[in-house]
């Protein structure tokens, strides 16, 4: 057991060295060099801050491997839910069968608590990657030493995934949890898109803050997955869950600041299947929703709107959904393209 601990830490720390490519003039080695190398490059870099911020950390009992998650953080009914002491049906609001719900998730001294940590870390001055290239301030939890804790978290709502999204929401076996930030100067909202998750969890830990409705179109694939289907919004300490491939999208935050737990999980069972490897694609029916369309992945956007101030890069980009002839060219009385 230490002898495969040691060769893992071989290769996390210099995936190169490990696999012996150094020298070799094939392409292929030569990729795979150059791939190790940023691997051995980001993976060091994060090591270093997660050892540094251990150092720095206010609150440890959210770094330790070994603590249990603790009642108090919990709002009571999720946390009587997963002990067998209530119903489903008293916990969660269903918003759209089979694809949205909320519930209360933590308790508002655990969001201050855990808001408390996240500024302190924005304060230290490490750096941080982003958590995808849509979030220009967010933070990558396991990237700051937070792991042990959304590995237990994760494991706190698999019951509630398995309930909610059988397929989907069972067996899952990785995670992408990270913070996002809303306020005037940074990022405001969020343009249209679905997440490389099968199941999203989406927690509001605060502040104060107006506007930032969660937009909720269809599920991609679907004939519908550009029509309007509903607005969330957010309350401190309740949690949105909802499949990765629902169509949704953050509305402008019009004053205060916003920060969400963002909890992606990825079943590698489900990712085999047939209904993940070989999904059904619909043609759309009517026009699109001009709420649910997305400047970053719509190459059919400046059909129906104009490009946003500086989102004209994105013109002619994206993927283009396959149409009924009906109404294809349709747009808006008055408006012009922008194609």
């Amino acid at each position: 057991m230490v002898e495969l601990l040691q060769s893992l830490r071989h290769f996390l720390l210099d995936p190169k060295d490990y696999l012996g490519y150094e020298g070799s003039e094939s392409p292929e080695a030569r990729r795979l060099q150059n791939w190790c190398r940023d691997v051995a490059r980001v993976n060091g870099q994060r090591l270093q801050v997660i050892k540094k911020y251990g150092e720095l950390c206010r609150h440890h009992e959210l770094f330790d491997p070994i603590t249990t998650l603790k009642e108090d953080w919990f709002h009571p009914k999720i946390w009587a839910l997963m002990k067998g002491e209530e119903e489903l049906k008293d916990v969660l609001t269903e918003h759209l069968p089979g694809e949205v719900y909320s519930f209360p998730l933590f308790k508002e001294d655990f969001c201050d608590l855990l808001l408390d940590e996240i500024f302190n870390f924005y304060s230290s001055g490490l750096p941080a990657r982003r958590p995808n290239s849509m979030n220009n301030y967010g933070i990558i939890l396991s990237d700051i030493g937070l792991e042990p804790f959304v590995e237990k978290l994760q494991e706190f709502l698999q019951k509630l995934g398995e309930e909610l999204f059988p397929g989907p929401g069972s067996c899952w076996d990785g995670h992408h949890c990270f913070i996002v930030r809303y306020r005037e100067g940074e990022d405001l909202g969020l343009d249209m898109h679905t997440d490389d998750s099968d199941v999203t969890f989406n927690v509001c830990l605060g502040l104060d803050f107006a506007g930032a409705g969660l937009q909720f179109c269809g599920a991609a694939g679907a004939a519908n997955h550009r029509k309007y289907s509903m607005t969330y919004s957010h309350k401190k300490g309740h949690c949105v869950v909802h499949l990765g491939r629902k169509r949704h999208g953050a509305d402008d935050i019009t004053s205060g600041e916003r920060l969400n737990l963002i909890l992606w999980n990825h079943s590698s069972e489900y990712r085999q299947s047939k209904d993940y490897r070989m999904p059904a694609y619909a043609r759309e029916e009517a026009a699109p929703d001009p709420v649910c369309l997305s400047y970053t992945h719509d190459r059919d956007f400046g059909v129906f709107k104009d490009y946003p101030k500086n989102k004209q890069l994105f013109r002619g980009r994206g993927w283009c959904p396959p149409v009924n002839a009906e109404y294809a060219g349709f747009r808006p009385e008055g408006s012009k393209p922008s194609l």
